[in-house]
């Protein structure tokens, strides 16, 4: 839901860890040893994260580990058991705030019988210097149809419906929560570069997504999320670099087995039809293996480990810690 019908209103950057690039004055989000309890469950657990402004950041992490609940602190849907929640540096529930805000939840909704037009007029309507319609229908990619009914889009020309209604009142920070669901390749290439070019003229950018490639992509920073906690906090390639080893990836002129890599430095081990993938800290050691055994390789890749290979590394050696919430 973009921000307006859920609040209503009146009116990658450079440095990392949050303590050495931004102070309390300059962020534009900021939570402060935030803590979000849902009965005896802790979805978050003392959090301090500040984003100053023009940065793109992404929140990961595992389903429940308290990204979504971290995500509605900032935005005032949700209060804080303990601790403090400020959007540029006031409530997050201030209308001030509130207006230099553009938001597009995962469960929107508009009147179908309204035509997209209509629909983004009435949504700039709650912003005092919004954005021309055809310039937030052409960022989104529909402004060849903006006269057409709302109950007539698919549903990624819907989720682009809502990225529209999140920057028409031309925020200052936009917050996109799993944005590129239901569309094509095509429209998230589109959609992307859209997001690149509000980047560009300076806009602050806050997004959650399990497309972890988009992160990538997209944020110059990355913030994990495991258990309640920030379990880390620095630019995708420095996330990337914990992990030791290198992906292996390769096709096989037989099937493969689990009991084929026994004994083997192997861990995040994917077999599928006859593709093989996996992390090795040493990854001669592992092919030498496979040679030996008379196994024919193609299409032989070696590089470093990828982003979702860092998240899955970081997110599954944990600690037995009480689960968190969204």
């Amino acid at each position: 839901m973009s921000l307006p019908l859920s609040l209503p209103l009146d009116g990658g950057g450079s440095g990392w860890g949050c303590s050495s690039y931004a102070n309390r004055m300059t962020a534009v989000v900021e939570l402060v040893a935030a803590v979000k309890r849902y009965g005896d469950v802790e979805a978050l657990r003392g959090v301090d994260l500040a984003i100053p402004p023009g940065q793109v950041v992404a929140i990961l992490g595992p389903n429940g580990a308290g990204k979504t609940t971290a995500i509605s602190l900032m935005l005032g849907l949700r209060r804080p058991t303990a601790g403090t929640a400020r959007l540029f540096g006031l409530d997050p529930s201030d209308r001030r705030a509130r207006s230099r805000c553009g938001v597009m939840l995962q469960e929107s909704g508009v009147t179908d019988a309204l035509t997209l037009r209509e629909v983004v007029d009435l949504f700039r309507a709650y912003y005092p210097h919004p954005m021309p319609t055809a310039r937030a229908l052409e960022m989104a990619g529909l402004l060849d149809q903006a006269e057409r009914q709302v109950v007539k889009l698919s549903g990624g020309q819907r989720q682009r419906l809502y990225y529209a209604l999140a920057v028409c009142g031309d925020p200052e920070v936009i917050f996109l929560d799993e944005p590129t669901v239901g569309m094509d390749v095509e429209s998230r290439r589109a959609f992307l570069d859209s997001i690149r070019e509000f980047f560009r003229e300076g806009r602050t950018i806050v997004l959650t997504t399990h497309y972890l490639e988009e992160a990538d992509q997209l944020a110059g920073r990355v913030v994990v999320i495991d258990r309640g906690l920030v379990i880390a906090d620095a630019p995708p390639a420095q996330i990337k670099a914990r992990v030791a080893g290198k992906r292996v990836s390769f096709t096989t002129d037989r099937t493969l087995a689990q009991s084929d890599f026994a004994g083997l430095p192997v861990s995040h081990l994917e077999l599928e039809d006859g593709r093989v993938r996996l992390l090795s800290n040493q990854p001669e050691a592992v092919l030498r293996a496979l040679f030996t055994k008379g196994l024919a390789l193609r299409d032989l890749e070696v590089v470093g480990a990828d982003l979702e290979e860092a998240f899955l590394a970081l997110t599954q050696r944990g600690g037995a810690s009480p689960p968190g919430g969204e």
